[in-house]
């Protein structure tokens, strides 16, 4: 399994702006399709963000769309969220996530980071 380790969550205004990283090691990052997911307190967790191995197709979740951004570098087996007017409903751990190209879900999960947008 590809192992993933999220960084760059922190607490914002709302209005805001935060980058999210996620490293991944082990296996050949073009070979995965990656995903951002998050999950509130006292909430299931929900899909955000997707992207395939080459970058090529990206998909977003409604709440996001519009203000949230995923990208891939895969020279550097990175990930990205770029979330730009955070609101305080975006408060949440934000998972990385790997899927590979035959997969129809994800099986690999970073540790999570914490996102907390205040009003």
């Amino acid at each position: 399994q590809v192992q993933l380790v999220e960084s760059g969550g922190g607490l914002v205004q709302a209005g805001g702006s935060l980058r999210l990283s996620c490293a991944a090691s082990g296996r050949t990052f073009s070979d995965y399709h990656m995903g951002w997911f998050r999950q509130a307190p006292g909430k299931e967790r929900e899909f955000v963000a997707s992207i395939s191995w080459s970058g090529g197709s990206t998909n977003y979740a409604d709440s996001v769309k519009g203000r949230f951004t995923i990208s891939r570098d895969n020279a550097k087996n990175t990930v990205y969220l770029q979330m730009n007017s955070l609101k305080p409903e975006d408060t949440a751990v934000y998972y990385c996530a790997a899927r590979t190209l035959r997969a129809t879900t994800f099986g690999s999960w970073g540790q999570g980071t914490q996102v907390t947008v205040s009003s």
